[in-house]
């Protein structure tokens, strides 16, 4: 780089773990983002006062302090990125990195520094480990010695994050000479003092306003909405979620087409824990005509000095709306709103279905957004090409209706958008080529004669749709009902699960269903390698005949598939993307490891696909036994 130096897999430490990321420093500053997106931070060279650098474990840490009180650590550096970035900093910011060192003597004893809102517990001239104030939510003398930090239950996690940091004590002695005391104010109070004029606690005790019996979809339930200075408490009947305002991104404001509610998406990293599941977007509902007026209980003092310009001692208006200004106000976090796409029913989002929940599919400046349930993010800087296609179930004239739009990451992760209105192609055609997407298969200005473009722009509902015949023709010339092609099943392939439904689903691997599939009793006695079983049928062919192969027929309805295959089918792009150098077992056994370990309601919404599944194939199944009924009826007639 000619402006500066860019480094990969720089991880940001604080609450919520360590998260890789990449962190470019430049002559205007520095910045850092979050690995696969998310959180990102930018400082300016001038909100900077001082740099530090310590060795730690296996890297190198760079300490960065700003004037808002903020601190920052970035480690994964080398021992050569020192002496180079330390040149930089001091031609670019006039700073000189101070060195630190790590105390790892394991002392318990030691001196406390206090540097704005950061504490550091020192061994000598060595740190041993450092706390945030900002993250503490009480503290109190126990005895005269004593002084016990309690810091914030925050309910967002990283992914690797299982243990957080509770409570902290400190024995100050009365000899104590850095903060010298007397009988009537020991040294612990002294230090009490200190921490209690940084820490700001007493934040937690009320909160600034709040919201009752607010719906949330996800998590799902009614929760009362509570707004303290610090954090954000969502209280329930069976959950409370505390959730500190550093870790929000985004709001979202989205009023739902034709609906008398609006959506208001708090987007977080890291993200909330329920048991195993992770939550990283908040899906509130608000009555979009709901009005309320609500008083901020803030001092007046710390209205003008801390929230100047950004809270008002009182709201009037939209429920949505005051919750949206005054969260914002407080966090500091960005607020996104429709963009200029309108549906055909002048709406700010289309109708469509995504792993088989319906659901609004948003055309947002940056990104799309597809709400409730699973709420889904995508932004256009992810996305490798889009895609349209032509709805393919139900027959010709249901799917003469329906289109599908598929999106293609850059991480080779698919979500495929299914249901959406024909008169819907226009519009989201237009928007998507505004933004400069890829668009493959469809839509790319070259208007192919015959193609799935000239069919979605005709307004004959009864053309031929060639995406859906050239489907059909590629099922009839198919020897195999594999379900899956990247599925191969193995001898070592112990990890994918039965299902009471896998009798139709689970032969993907069979060759049409030619042979007889071998009972268990001879498939777990069998123990010949398959070489050797193939040599023994090519020594028997000259005394015994083989029967001729029974043709499928290329008309016969594809088999339903199991749910287990759906789930494999979503999930194995992200496990291959994140383990490379699993072979196809491995990758299925892990798979089978995992589905056998979600629960019930994790399955259930691959189960519903199945069963769909299950009944077009039931629906197909019989119309194509009766067809071929009516066929041997017309050959009997015709021999008489």
């Amino acid at each position: 780089m000619t402006d500066g130096h860019l480094f990969n897999n720089i991880s940001l430490g604080g609450r919520g773990g360590n998260n890789p990321g990449q962190f470019k420093l430049y002559s205007g500053g520095l910045a850092w983002k979050k690995q696969g997106g998310g959180k990102t931070i930018e400082v300016d060279k001038s909100d900077i006062i001082s740099v530090t650098w310590m060795g730690i474990p296996r890297s190198y840490q760079l300490g960065v302090w700003t004037k808002e009180g903020l601190f920052y650590r970035f480690f994964g550096f080398r021992e050569q990125d020192v002496s180079t970035l330390t040149t930089f900093i001091e031609k670019n910011t006039g700073i000189t990195p101070e060195e630190k060192q790590l105390s790892v003597s394991g002392h318990n004893w030691g001196g406390i520094e206090i540097n704005g809102n950061m504490l550091s517990f020192n061994v000598g001239s060595k740190e041993a480990f450092e706390v945030s104030l900002a993250d503490v939510s009480q503290t109190q003398m126990q005895g005269k010695t004593d002084v016990v930090l309690e810091f914030h239950v925050d309910d967002t996690t990283g992914a690797n994050e299982k243990d957080s940091l509770m409570d902290l004590s400190f024995h100050v002695p009365t000899s104590n000479t850095q903060f010298p005391g007397d009988e009537n104010c020991p040294s612990a109070q002294i230090l009490w003092q200190a921490i209690l004029n940084k820490a700001d606690v007493g934040s937690s005790e009320e909160a600034v306003v709040t919201f009752d019996g607010i719906a949330i979809l996800t998590p799902r339930g009614r929760y009362s909405v509570e707004l303290h200075l610090s954090f954000l408490r969502l209280q329930g009947q069976a959950n409370d979620f505390k959730i500190q305002y550093s870790s929000i991104l985004r709001l979202f404001v989205l009023p739902k087409s034709n609906n008398p509610h609006t959506f208001v998406v708090i987007t977080l990293d890291p993200p909330i824990r329920k048991g195993q599941t992770l939550y990283p977007h908040i899906v509130i509902q608000f009555e979009t005509e709901a009005v309320v007026e609500r008083n901020l209980t803030l001092d007046e003092e710390v209205l003008a000095e801390k929230y100047k310009d950004r809270l008002e001692g009182s709201y009037k208006g939209l429920i949505h709306e005051v919750f949206a200004k005054v969260l914002r106000g407080i966090s500091g976090a960005k607020v996104t709103r429709p963009s200029m796409f309108r549906s055909c029913q002048d709406g700010y989002a289309v109708k469509s279905s995504l792993k088989a929940e319906d659901g609004l599919l948003y055309p947002l400046e940056k990104g799309f957004f597809f709400l409730p349930k699973p709420p889904t993010l995508i932004l256009h800087e992810e996305i490798e090409y889009v895609e349209f296609e032509r709805h393919g179930a139900g027959g010709a004239s249901i799917s003469s209706h329906y289109f599908d739009l598929l999106v293609k990451l850059k991480n080779d992760q698919e979500h495929l958008f299914r249901n959406i209105q024909r008169n819907e192609y226009h519009n989201l055609f237009n928007f998507i080529s505004g933004k400069h997407l890829k668009i493959l298969n469809l839509g790319d200005g070259q208007g192919r004669a015959g193609g799935v473009t000239a069919v979605l722009q005709s307004t004959d509902d009864d053309a031929v749709d060639p995406h859906l015949e050239r489907i059909k023709n590629q099922a009839g010339d198919e020897e195999s009902d594999e379900e899956d092609e990247d599925f191969v099943a193995d001898k070592d392939d112990s990890g994918s699960p039965t299902d009471d439904s896998g009798g139709e689903g689970s032969d993907g691997s069979l060759s049409g269903g030619e042979k007889e599939k071998p009972s268990k009793k001879e498939a777990s006695s069998s123990k010949v390698p398959l070489k050797k079983r193939k040599q023994k049928s090519a020594d028997t062919e000259g005394s015994e005949k083989r029967k001729p192969k029974k043709k499928k027929d290329p008309n016969a309805p594809k088999r339903a598939i199991a749910p287990f295959m759906y789930f494999s089918k979503a999930e194995r792009a992200n496990l291959k993307n994140s383990n490379p150098e699993l072979a196809t077992t491995e990758i299925a056994k892990k798979l089978g490891e995992r589905w056998q370990k979600m629960t019930a309601e994790e399955k259930q919404p691959y189960i519903e696909q199945s069963q769909v599944d299950k009944k077009r194939y039931a629906e197909e199944s019989a119309a194509y036994r009766g067809a071929a009924t009516m066929d041997v009826d017309s050959g009997a007639g015709s021999s008489e």
